[in-house]
């Protein structure tokens, strides 16, 4: 860990990352493609130490309000979180000036904020993204070793519900020949059902690979799943997107489940959900400072 004082912590559409790099050890991370501009080891979380002292005096003078998010870059729920709570401290101060907030996450941490989220859904709009990529716990702690099993992910859904959050899941990434199948995407999409999730996110049956985190992802192939990096090259070489030959199948069996189980399934839809600020009449000011 290293600490970094910036100079702005929201984004033109309102998002922020609080730390950079990640220790949940995802074998396809995206974020550690080298087009990020990273200049430390992914490993060794950068923390932004003025963050919320930036969001503050950001929201403060805001004349209008909207939804804040977080996530897009570094998992907001990494184990550093639990000691420096950077996380909550964002959502108390969005609580505080009565901005929604989105989030996406694959830890189960996100329970202990359970208060913090339900007090800004009761004033205005909070959203629990979660990511779910396999059902085979197995596989689950191959693919994603250092985070929470996608059983207790699905718990977290479950509980979020209950609290009267709205939840959406990001069903990505598919890889393939690794969890391109009929009975995982089937598996994943009853759980977020039985979650009563509000929509599921899918771009696509397959993953994207650029330079940097397509070396890292295939030093993992080669030691979790002999043979099959050398699958990848024949067939992709160096395509950005990696597509699943089962792509067209899986996708049809995604939209036919979601329209029978009325999730919200079109991504510009979710999307436009999650940017959309509602202001609830009404909404209880809990004394939570």
């Amino acid at each position: 860990m290293h600490t970094v004082r910036v100079k702005g912590i929201l984004s033109s559409d309102n998002g922020m990352n609080l730390y950079r790099g990640c220790s949940h050890g995802c074998i396809y991370c995206d974020s550690r493609s080298k087009c990020y501009h990273m200049d430390h080891a992914f490993e060794d979380i950068e923390v932004k130490e003025n963050a919320i002292e930036l969001l503050e005096d950001t929201l403060r003078r805001r004349r209008s309000k909207c939804m804040l998010a977080t996530g897009s870059m570094t998992d907001p729920y990494i184990p550093l979180e639990s000691e420096l709570q950077l996380v909550r401290k964002a959502l108390e101060t969005a609580y505080r000036y009565g901005f929604g907030f989105t989030l996406i996450t694959k830890s189960a941490r996100v329970l202990r904020d359970l208060d913090l989220l339900k007090a800004i859904n009761d004033r205005t709009k909070c959203v629990v993204q979660m990511t779910l990529t396999t059902a085979d716990e197995a596989l689950c702690r191959k693919l994603e070793p250092n985070v929470s099993t996608t059983a207790e992910r699905v718990e977290a859904l479950h509980r979020l519900r209950e609290a009267g959050i709205p939840t959406v899941v990001w069903l990505c990434p598919i890889l393939p020949f690794i969890n391109d199948t009929e009975e995982n995407i089937r598996s994943i999409l009853e759980a977020c059902a039985g979650a009563k999730v509000r929509g599921v996110l899918c771009f696509g049956m397959g993953l994207t690979l650029r330079e940097g985190s397509r070396e890292y992802f295939y030093d993992r192939l080669d030691r979790l799943f002999p043979g099959l990096k050398e699958e990848y090259i024949r067939r992709y070489g160096t395509r950005y997107v990696v597509e699943s030959p089962r792509d067209a199948e899986l996708m049809r069996l995604f939209h036919a489940f979601c329209g029978e189980k009325e999730i919200m399934h079109d991504n510009g839809e979710i999307f436009s959900y999650l940017r959309s600020f509602e202001q609830k009449d009404g909404g209880e000011q809990l004394s939570l400072f």
